[in-house]
């Protein structure tokens, strides 16, 4: 239960202040521009929702096997799961609403949420060296 609060936390403490700096500070007018914010962004909510993240794939992970170990297994899970986020949050904006210069837009989310991502299989692998 522990690794499972760790992953959970850390998850949340990589998450949250990423994906406030990105969306809503070195980002935010772009962001703008994409229609991604009606109105301002509920923070609370957004923290609540990253933390429900973390705790399902903190809970997933532990049962994720294909014979690697190690950081390989983290990445390959962490990559597993942020092809499943990207689609059902990237792709799926952009086929549910005109989004202006969609491209950019996709390519910007594909490089914060590869970040994201990135920097949860490292905490994967760090929190599960030892259990491999």
């Amino acid at each position: 239960m522990t690794k499972i609060f760790l992953a959970t936390a850390g998850y949340a403490i990589i998450v949250f202040p990423l994906a406030l700096g990105w969306h809503v500070g070195l980002f935010k007018p772009m962001y703008e521009e994409f229609g991604y914010f009606v109105g301002e962004p509920n923070v609370p909510v957004g923290l609540l929702t990253i933390i429900i993240q973390g705790f399902a794939l903190a809970l997933i992970y532990p049962h994720f096997h294909t014979g690697s170990s190690g950081l390989t297994r983290a990445f390959q899970f962490s990559g597993l799961a942020g092809l499943f986020y990207w689609t059902s949050h990237v792709l799926a904006l952009v086929a549910k609403q005109n989004v202006p210069n969609a491209s950019n837009f996709i390519f910007l989310e594909t490089g914060y949420l590869a970040i994201q991502f990135g920097l949860f299989a490292l905490l994967l692998g760090i929190i599960y060296r030892e259990a491999e």
